[in-house]
């Protein structure tokens, strides 16, 4: 990492990056669920867990290499799969693969939206494959899409304009759909691409045995490679992912653009790890936004961390360049964060690492020390809301 090399605050990457992308292009990338509670939930939940360091623990190199699904990567950091990159840039997704490969992301991941059409599954998978990609990621919380406000008042869906439905149109099954159809997609785009996202959009949840049947079909065209699910949040769906014979987890909320109000990723992340930990890969996805924030995650159970927006800032403002210095910013943070809190290893980050903030106080009490009355805590925070001495 070039230490010469500024890092960049998310928050004025965020206001660049709106800046630099049209008014559909900013609502689509940072659009939520309603009134964004969801997503304003997720980092505040990494606001209450506070990072314990410890101190003179030996040698001042970390090791940040870790193992996932058996390929070794430079750190537990991953690109997490994004949709319709060419609103963000016009080469979509191939800036972003050059700058994961120079990194030393050794997972390929292939990001599902299932269709109930088995045979255009079949063919999406086969394509994967083809293409080189050996893990596949099930998506299952966007056969609907949530309520985003400007998206809605904007009519804000590329795929309705004709944009972002490459997938669909160079597929030979979907092209079979299209015939079908009467639809010509060199004539109509707008028509074609419309049937594709009707097609993966489609308003109709999967179940789990759905889950086993496209598992087993990837797992007999690959030879066993993983398969893994997204968007799990209650522990009762990690337990059911792993009897299904899942290999790993994708902990997510989708980032707060799915449900208002739904419990946050890090939260969640507690009960998955407990519930299903050692007995498959936990993954964590959701406004990790630094490199405390991997840090944190890590801490929690997290075997590695997926980073969405923030390389979609990177992208939006100054294509492959912008993407490089971002992920090597959080990665430099990540290494500065581990350094500072005493671990050498990865391995080294471990649940005692972290400490849950007590609501109103931000230090330790000396358990020695006697219990103030509630008359005393309150007189104690009026004075401090005062900003006065005591």
């Amino acid at each position: 990492m070039d230490p010469r090399k500024k890092g960049e605050n998310p928050t004025k990457l965020e206001s660049k990056a709106r800046a630099k992308l049209s008014q559909n292009g900013w609502f689509y990338a940072s659009s939520n669920a309603r009134q964004s509670y969801t997503h304003r939930a997720n980092r505040d939940a990494f606001d209450r867990r506070r990072i314990l360091p410890r101190t003179l623990v030996g040698p001042d190199r970390r090791e940040t290499r870790t193992e996932v699904f058996g390929r070794s990567i430079a750190a537990p950091v991953c690109f997490t799969p994004v949709g319709i990159n060419k609103i963000y840039h016009g080469k979509a997704e191939l800036p972003v693969a050059r700058v994961a490969g120079r990194l030393g992301g050794g997972v390929r991941w292939f990001q599902l939206y299932m269709p109930h059409d088995e045979e255009l599954t079949m063919s999406l998978l086969e394509r994967a494959w083809g293409a080189g990609f050996d893990v596949l990621i099930l998506t299952t919380d966007t056969w609907q899409l949530g309520w985003r406000h400007d998206d809605i008042a904007m009519g804000n869906y590329a795929f309705y304009h004709g944009r972002g439905a490459s997938l669909g149109l160079t597929d030979p099954v979907f092209q079979r759909r299209l015939k079908e159809a009467g639809i010509d997609a060199a004539m109509d785009s707008k028509a074609a691409a419309q049937k594709w996202i009707d097609t993966i959009w489609h308003g109709r949840p999967h179940t789990w045995e759905k889950v086993r049947w496209v598992l087993q079909q990837w797992k007999t065209l690959t030879g066993g490679r993983p398969f893994v699910v997204k968007r799990i949040q209650d522990a009762r769906d990690a337990e059911r992912a792993v009897e299904v014979g899942c290999d790993g987890v994708v902990v997510s909320n989708h980032a707060g653009r799915q449900i208002n109000g739904a419990v946050t990723s890090l939260d969640a992340l507690e009960g998955v790890v407990g519930a299903v930990g050692g007995r498959t890969t936990v993954l964590f996805d959701s406004e990790a936004r630094s490199g405390s924030d991997v840090f944190k995650a890590l801490a929690m159970g997290a075997r590695a961390v997926l980073v969405g927006r923030l390389w979609v800032w990177g992208l939006a403002v100054q294509g492959e360049v912008g993407v490089e210095h971002v992920m090597r910013s959080l990665l430099a943070e990540f290494d500065l964060t581990m350094e500072l809190a005493g671990c050498r290893r990865v391995e080294d980050i471990r649940r005692d690492c972290v400490k849950r903030k007590k609501k109103g106080f931000l230090f330790n009490r000396n358990p020695a020390a006697p219990t103030r009355k509630p008359e005393e805590i309150r007189r104690f925070q009026v004075v401090c809301d005062r900003g006065l001495a005591l």
